[in-house]
């Protein structure tokens, strides 16, 4: 008999590879949750990302959120080094020019906004601070997912990223999830946050 579907949110840490298999020197996901064999992350974060990623051994619902063609919007609060200017918000909602394996690319059309209060907990360890050096959280909406993108993005237009985090994919979002933890969801939520 097929084991059950299964669906999770977790808060990736920072510095925690997207996945259970060990590598040397580095904390993976097992490091922090504990769910049966066949579940696996759909997607990734990078190693120096933290936030929201879903878990599950669902194979429709992983080929819906990975495959380019549903487009499906994620949010990521990313915390820049300096005062964004508003050319630098108009220039990353129109789409940048940033560098991948396979030469110039220009990502599609983002939502960039200004974040007033992120209430969120200290990153472990935390950003390097410069008392003369501003910064500014922005929430980025992509419907692609490049390598990199984010970062790519954001240092493109001047103000390269100190921190950042996944708040969402499509409707389903982190809440009140801090870093290291997990909640399991049902199949039926997972189908009306994730599937338009």
């Amino acid at each position: 008999m097929a084991d059950p579907l299964k669906y999770y949110i977790v808060h990736k840490p920072f510095q925690t590879l997207s996945q259970f298999s060990p590598e040397e020197g580095k904390k993976t996901l097992k490091d922090y949750f504990n769910v049966p064999a066949d579940v696996y992350p759909v997607g990734r974060l990078d190693y120096d990302s933290e936030g929201l990623l879903l878990l599950t051994n669902d194979k429709y619902l992983n080929h819906r959120l990975l495959n380019p063609k549903f487009k499906h919007p994620r949010v990521y609060w990313v915390q820049v080094e300096g005062d964004i200017t508003q050319d630098a918000i108009q220039r990353l909602n129109t789409g940048v020019e940033i560098s991948l394996k396979s030469g110039k690319y220009k990502t599609l059309p983002a939502v960039c906004t200004i974040l007033d209060n992120v209430n969120i907990d200290e990153r472990n360890p935390p950003i390097r601070f410069r008392k003369e050096q501003p910064t500014t959280w922005i929430s980025l909406q992509l419907i692609e997912g490049k390598n990199r993108q984010v970062r790519k993005m954001t240092a493109s237009v001047g103000f390269p990223t100190l921190r950042l985090l996944r708040f969402s994919i499509e409707k389903l979002q982190l809440e009140e999830l801090t870093s290291g933890k997990m909640k399991e969801i049902s199949r039926e939520m997972a189908y009306k946050m994730l599937i338009k």
